[in-house]
């Protein structure tokens, strides 16, 4: 699953190559939207085949982050 992320994450950087931001929003959103989709299923599944709760691990990483930075 982490190579299926990591391919869907190269999906979404394609949406922005060459472009600023703001001209990859316009020109690109639903392809965003749905390549960002893919990447959250896939994170979701490895969680999951982890046996750890989604939520619980993303609330744990914001909370490490809060005090890092």
């Amino acid at each position: 699953m982490a190579i299926s992320i990591s391919l869907e994450a190269a999906e979404l950087l394609e949406c922005f190559q060459w472009k600023s931001t703001e001209e990859a929003v316009s020109e690109n959103r639903e392809a965003i939207l749905e390549e960002v989709a893919d990447v959250m299923i896939y994170a979701l599944q490895l969680i999951d085949s982890l046996g750890e709760d989604a939520t619980e691990v993303i609330s744990k990483k914001l909370e490490k982050n809060r005090r890092r930075f």
